[in-house]
């Protein structure tokens, strides 16, 4: 038997960890799979039956039996992508969406992203994409706002027929 199909050790604290993920129904995918993965090698399986179990390939499997043997449990994580960094800290975005939530915009009826792109100092896309990720709609009021038209009264009356 080749050193890859050799069984992987797995600590008993190691194996808790990942049979918790393993049975997790609200960790990634991914990483489920990846866990399973390492606990089917540490069974002893050959990484052509891990692979044909867990969906992957042989190659993958080899993949995370090494990871985790360098790193250990955390090395079966996604590591940090490459990229732009993010500009606006938890706190920002945090003051922004209270800010829309919980105050009135001075001259308006509700806020936009304009406004609220102004107020805080994040730009207007950022804004937008806040507001999408958070489903912050601020044009949806539940609050009841009385009509700028002036013959709202009579419209009511012809409605409701009194």
């Amino acid at each position: 038997m080749g050193r890859a199909n050799q069984a992987l050790m797995v600590s008993e604290a190691d194996r808790l960890q990942l049979q918790a993920l393993v049975r997790s129904r609200s960790m990634p995918h991914s990483l489920v799979r990846r866990a399973r993965i390492v606990l089917l090698s540490g069974d002893g399986q050959s990484n052509r039956e891990v692979a044909r179990r867990c969906g992957v390939s042989a190659p993958a499997v080899s993949h995370w039996r090494r990871r985790y043997q360098e790193r250990g449990v955390a090395g079966l994580h996604d590591e940090l992508r490459p990229g732009r960094p993010r500009t606006h800290d938890d706190e920002k975005v945090a003051e922004l969406i209270k800010l829309v939530i919980e105050r009135e915009p001075e001259h308006a009826t509700h806020w936009s992203v304009r406004s609220a792109a102004t107020i805080t100092g994040i730009s207007k896309s950022a804004v937008g994409r806040y507001f999408a990720l958070f489903g912050v709609q601020p044009h949806g009021h539940k609050n009841f706002k009385l009509s700028t038209d002036p013959f709202f009264g009579e419209k009511v009356r012809d409605i409701v027929g009194t």
